[in-house]
Parts: C-alpha cells; structure tokens; sequence
C-alpha cells in the first residue's frame, strides 16, 4: 500500500508514477475520493459516539419522566451510531482496496515505459568465443548426463527435469557458495515454507495481475510461492522490530514454483523457463532512509557471485512498466547465454520502500517512540537458471565444461565436468 498522505500532499507525483507504468492515472482519483468519503464518515460517527457518551451521563443523573425520554433519544442515538459505524467500516475497506490497487510509486530516474525500454548501466566480463560450433546447455546436459529433460517430463509433465549427477552437484555447489557469501555479509541462513497463506501472499504484491503464475491449493487455501521473498516478507509481518543496530538481512533458500502461465511456446527447450527451481534469496529490512543505498549493495553482492562464476554479464534499470506493483526501483544482473546470442536474466534485486510493509503491518520504532514503517528489499543470490550461462559459457569443443574455479571446492575439488557414457 501506498503511503496515505503522499497521495493526499502530492497525488500529481502518484499519477506520475502510474503514467510511467502504464498503469491506470484515474485510480488516483478514485482513491482520493475514497479517502475524503472514509475521513467523512470517520469524523460523523466519533461525532455521534461523542454526543452518546454526553447522554449517556445525562442518562444516569435523571429521574422519571425525563430519564424515560433520555433513555428513548438514547436507543434511537445508539441505532444511529451503530449504521454510522457500519458506514465508517464500509468507507475504510472501500478505500483500502481502492489506494491497495495503486502500484507503488517508483523511484526518480527510473525509465518510463515497458519491457524493452530498460536502461543498461553497464556490461562486465568478455562474452565467451569458441573456435568450434558450441552446443546448448540442454545438449550439454545431456551429454555430462547432469539434465534429464524426458525423465522430467514423464514424471511430471512439461516444463519439468531432474538435475542428476554432477548437474545436481553443481547446482548445490552454487547455492552453498551463494549461502557463503550471504552469510559473510551478516545475512541469517533461513530455509523457508513453500506455502503460505493468502494475506502473506497479497501483502507482498503478488495477487495482482500476476496472480495467474501462482500455483494455488483451494482445499487448503495456500499459495505455493514462486519465491522466498514471500515468506521473508511475512516473517516479520504484524511486528515492530528493532533495527537500532542497523537492517535485518535474511538469506532464504527454497524451491520456487511458477505456473508460467502465458509463457508458452517460450523457452521450451532446456531449463530457462521452468515450473520448479531452487533459488536462495537475500532479503533485507531497513529504514527507509537507508533503502536506495541498500539496494545498491544487494547489487554488488550480486555481482560478486556472478564474477565468481566467471559470467559476463550486463546490468540493466528495468523500466517502470516491467516492475511488477511492489518495486519502485528494480536492478536487472543478465548472463550472456552464447547459444542464443543474448543477454538472459539470472538475477534481480528490487527496492519495494514501505510498499510491502504497509500491507503487512512492519513497523519499527523512532527516537521519538512512534512507530514507522520499515522498507523491504529482495535479491537473488543463486538460482537454477545460472547452470544454463555456467555450462554455455565454460563448455569445451569435447563437450566437457570447466568448472570456475571459485565453485571447486564445492565440487570437491573437480576442475572438469566431463561427457558420460548413457
């Protein structure tokens, strides 16, 4: 939700925003309305309990006749108070759900527009040559016997895979090195449910117009979550926390599932697009002063792991109409995949300000001993989808991949993955 009285002092710069997204301009003015009726309604019915409690001690000092008269004006008040409560309750969630549709308001310098209109803040890393024809990671899978598409399939349908071998190895091998360097920089390892309950899945965003992407259990009424950034946001939702000795940072791995609906006839071959991956996510509570700069450093950290897979590598500021609803500001990290001639997206880290924490009620407190809402930011450190630029890019003219050498000892000590006999 956005913040009540940016929308009441500037709703020009809210427009803005929902210009810039592509998103719709008039919400604005619906909500501005929706407040003024729930602000009416508030003050007409503490008006009137106001005026119940006077009677009420009018009521108590009277006598005969005129404590029955009291007492008729009474009922008639408290059958009053009661439809003005009612109307005041029916104002707020009017205006709840209209200001909850607004995305959240981005942040200055981020580029207006759709998918395409990013802006590519810099490339890093020379993009892999070969002097012989270099195969897909799909075919590499196959032949290192570390992806088993059909078997995948067969079991569970497309757009699944078993990791099996030294595919399985290497992806262990990235999450715990990813895990390592979270927890070097003071983040606290979480391993974290794969469902949630619905409020925890709308108070971060996801139950918009994305919602067709989320595998939902109707018996159980639980989401399965497309990432741990969902149940790192509810970790702490309904509290205030303490963030005197600086931010909260959480590390979370889990499974993610997606039903990528929509996305078909993309990426069908190999295991860039997929129903189910492992994925650990940084997560980060902090004031909302100190945001932007923690953002920058999510970033970096991210960029340290890609380096340390030996990836080249672009990063791009994704454009306003590309940031779903709870991003005002959304860093892209793309790996130069060579099969396909193209930068493909491994990683993404969005600041989400008090967009998220608003719905979920995070607050912290202030010097002056109120409270305020804390921002929320989310990264990913690893991913399933990093095996895809891994083995394009270190592949070898026999087939074999090298293994980067920061992921080695995680491999025990392996240099080389080498073709198997099927």
């Amino acid at each position: 939700m956005i913040d009540p009285q940016l929308l009441r002092e500037n709703p020009d710069a809210v427009k803005t925003s929902q210009r810039a997204r592509g998103a719709s301009v008039e919400l604005v003015d619906a909500a501005l309305e929706a407040d003024v009726r729930r602000r009416s309604a508030i003050a007409e019915s503490e008006t009137l309990r106001a005026s119940q409690k006077a009677l009420g001690k009018q009521v108590a000092q009277a006598k005969g006749d005129e404590k029955q008269a009291l007492l008729a004006e009474a009922q008639q008040l408290a059958a009053r108070v009661k439809e003005l409560t009612q109307a005041a309750a029916d104002a707020e969630a009017d205006f709840t759900k209209t200001v909850g549709a607004i995305q959240n308001p981005i942040i200055e310098g981020v580029p207006a527009g759709g998918e395409e209109n990013f802006v590519t803040l810099r490339e890093v890393g020379e993009k892999a040559t070969f002097d012989f024809e270099p195969r897909d990671h799909a075919e590499l899978g196959e032949i290192l016997g570390a992806i088993d598409i059909p078997r995948g399939v067969k079991v569970s349908g497309s757009r699944f895979y078993f990791l099996r071998g030294n595919g399985a190895r290497l992806e262990l091998a990235l999450m715990n090195m990813a895990l390592d360097k979270a927890i070097s920089e003071g983040f606290v390892p979480l391993i974290t449910p794969t469902l949630v309950r619905p409020e925890i899945m709308a108070g971060t965003g996801f139950l918009g117009e994305h919602a067709d992407e989320i595998y939902y259990l109707p018996a159980d009424d639980l989401y399965l979550t497309g990432t741990s950034e969902v149940a790192l946001a509810g970790y702490h939702s309904d509290e205030i926390i303490d963030l005197a000795d600086g931010p909260l940072r959480y590390a979370g791995w889990s499974t993610c599932y997606r039903r990528e609906a929509g996305s078909a006839g993309k990426d069908n071959r190999g295991i860039l697009r997929v129903h189910q991956f492992n994925k650990l996510e940084m997560f980060s509570y902090v004031l909302a002063e100190n945001a932007e700069a923690e953002h920058d450093r999510l970033v970096a950290f991210q960029e340290a792991m890609l380096q340390a897979c030996e990836l080249s590598y672009r990063v791009i500021d994704v454009a306003a109409g590309d940031l779903g609803s709870s991003a005002a500001r959304k860093f892209d990290i793309e790996a130069w995949v060579p099969t396909q001639g193209t930068y493909r997206e491994l990683t993404s880290t969005s600041n989400c300000t008090t967009y998220q924490a608003r719905r979920l009620d995070i607050r912290t407190r202030t010097e002056s001993g109120k409270t305020t809402p804390v921002a929320t930011l989310n990264g990913t450190l690893a991913t399933t989808r990093w095996l895809v630029a891994i083995l394009e890019t270190h592949q070898q003219a026999d087939g074999s991949v090298r293994v980067p050498e920061a992921l080695r000892p995680y491999m025990g000590g392996l240099e080389v993955l080498e073709p198997v006999q099927r």
